[in-house]
Formats: structure tokens, C-alpha cells, sequence
């Protein structure tokens, strides 16, 4: 049996942190893509959640209420242009947790690894991975010692 210690959001919730899975996704994507209206979220998560504009709407006023995203008026027509209010991080902690859970196991290296597994890492990106391993020692190092 394998026991695992509660997540630091699990201790100290953020709104992201309880979000359903079609929220996530319009958050993540307005994280990505900076703003963007009603009309255009719905195509572009179309291929792998088909939604219908009311529904995109509905997802848009919830995250709206909960502070997780603002709109303003469009240029033309009545569209309203929505972007996020925060910082993508604890967005897309969540969107990888999830998968993590779901498709690895709670493997990380495992996750890790498959990332590179199609189609090897470029030398800038092996150069910012060990930077970031040697970040991560650091970090460890300074909570051993705590």
C-alpha cells in the first residue's frame, strides 16, 4: 500500500485547484493563447471536446465568478474577449497532475521520459533541462538540511 502525503494545493487551495476537467481546459487555453472570444475557444478545443457555444459561454461565467478570468468588449458585433487573471502555473499543475495520475501513474520520470521519447531533446533544451536538475538539487539539498 503506498501512502502518499496531501499536494501543497491540497493544503492550501487555489480556485484551479478543484476545477472540472472542461474549465481546465478553457482555462489552459486562454493561458496559452493570451485572449481570445467564445467563437474561437470553441474551435480550437473542437477536436478533443466538441462543445456547443452556449456551453463554452456557461464554462466562461463560471470561471468568470470564480475570479479566474475577465472580458471585455470585442472590437465588433457583440463578442466579448475573455483572458485569464492569473498566472498559468497553478492552471497548468493541475492540467499535468491530472495526467500524471491518469496516464502514468504517479510516475514522473516516466512522464518525463515519454516527452523525449519521439523525438529527441534539442541542445538548448538538454541545456534548460540541467539547469532545472540542478535547481531541483539545490532545492533538495536546502530541504535536507531544514
Amino acid at each position: 500500500m503506498t501512502i502518499r502525503r496531501k499536494s501543497r494545493s491540497a493544503l492550501n487551495p487555489t480556485p484551479e485547484d478543484a476545477l472540472p476537467e472542461a474549465e481546465l481546459e478553457v482555462l489552459a487555453y486562454l493561458h496559452l493563447q493570451g485572449e481570445a472570444d467564445v467563437a474561437t475557444i470553441r474551435e480550437r478545443l473542437n477536436p478533443f471536446r466538441p462543445m456547443a457555444h452556449a456551453s463554452v459561454v456557461t464554462l466562461l461565467k463560471r470561471l468568470e465568478g470564480k475570479d479566474l478570468v475577465t472580458k471585455r468588449k470585442g472590437e465588433r458585433g457583440k463578442a466579448f474577449i475573455y483572458s485569464a487573471t492569473r498566472e498559468p502555473k497553478a492552471t497548468y499543475r493541475q492540467v499535468v497532475g491530472r495526467l500524471l495520475e491518469r496516464v502514468f501513474g504517479g510516475s514522473r520520470l516516466t512522464l518525463v521520459s515519454s516527452l523525449f521519447e519521439a523525438t529527441a531533446p534539442t541542445d538548448e533544451e538538454l541545456d534548460q533541462l540541467k539547469k532545472l536538475v540542478d535547481d531541483l538539487h539545490g532545492k533538495s539539498s536546502q530541504t535536507r538540511r531544514s
